[in-house]
């Protein structure tokens, strides 16, 4: 089902054109025939302000037919074509950062409706590579966003913070089938991303369809006795089920991804992060009088596509 805000903008469209089409059917008839019939026991036509007093239109009324449209609207861009999402924590780094404002395209992964989330038309699935925007499965109501790293059937390793990738074997193809391997990485730089007084080392990751930098904590060890267990496979070890994706954050040891609480449904999936259309840069001094959460430059760079 979909956040609580998605379900209060439909229910506040709705009940804003059914307050519209009310007035419009029943009661602005009945309107009409009072200022008829004033008009004529008049001789002339009445001014808008005589109108007004004579046959007033409800204040509710009037509001309805003044903001259903632009409502209308809104609601049928922000749940079949593109919404806004604001990036709230640093598990994304370096391809997204706190501060960050997000454009994700809903049509990418099928067109679903605003509230159930039923599928109404199919799209499109996820790659390996894309940004996604899905429902936590431990918490539906809360959006989050990670990198795609496995497709249905496809099967995942991770130990010692490398990740290995043995695509889906269609044994219906002439081919033979891919081995386990590694995805390959190469360093980039040390020491420009912090967690906390932490440096973060920065390398590019060579995925199957493309290139995409990540970070990694040098100072923190692996949280394998964390990970999720999948039956019949070994610590580390995830063979993705028909339906589902597997997804990491970029920022591989400061991220809650598919190693602690498994695979993403088809269902939860909500969109692909597509663009950067603003970048806050936030105070980072504790001494500041300025609240943390005060904006104190735009970051311009960053705007663009997300890759």
């Amino acid at each position: 089902m979909a956040g609580y805000f998605a379900i209060f903008l439909v229910m506040f469209t709705i009940g804003s054109g059914l307050i519209w089409l009310f007035d419009s059917i029943f009661l602005a008839p009945k309107r009409n025939l009072i200022l008829a019939q004033a008009e004529a026991a008049a001789g002339k036509t009445l001014s808008d302000d005589i109108k007004q007093q004579i046959a007033p239109q409800s204040y509710i009324a009037e509001t309805a037919q003044s903001i259903f449209p632009l409502i209308a609207m809104i609601t049928i861009l922000r749940s079949f074509l593109y919404e806004p999402f604001q990036i709230p924590s640093d598990s994304m780094m370096p391809t997204l950062l706190d501060g960050d404002f997000i454009l994700v395209e809903k049509y990418s992964y099928d067109v679903k409706d605003p509230v159930w989330r039923s599928t109404l038309l199919k799209t499109g699935t996820p790659q390996h590579g894309d940004v996604a925007v899905f429902k936590n499965p431990e918490q539906p109501t809360v959006d989050f966003i990670k990198r795609v790293i496995g497709l249905p059937g496809d099967r995942i390793f991770y130990k010692n913070k490398q990740l290995y990738l043995q695509k889906r074997c269609d044994n219906s193809s002439s081919h033979a089938c891919s081995a386990l391997e590694p995805i390959h990485q190469h360093f980039k730089s040390d020491g420009e991303y912090f967690i906390g007084s932490y440096p973060l080392k920065r390398l590019t990751e060579q995925g199957p369809a493309g290139q995409y930098d990540i970070l990694q904590n040098a100072m923190l060890p692996e949280a394998i006795h964390n990970y999720y267990r999948q039956p019949g496979n070994e610590t580390g070890e995830f063979i993705v089920p028909d339906g589902h994706y597997f997804v990491l954050g970029d920022n591989r040891d400061h991220s809650h991804d598919s190693r602690f609480w498994g695979f993403v449904p088809e269902q939860n999936l909500v969109g692909k992060a597509v663009l950067k259309w603003m970048s806050f840069e936030f105070n980072q001094d504790p001494n500041s009088w300025l609240p943390g959460w005060v904006p104190v430059g735009v970051r311009f760079a960053r705007l663009g596509a997300i890759e």
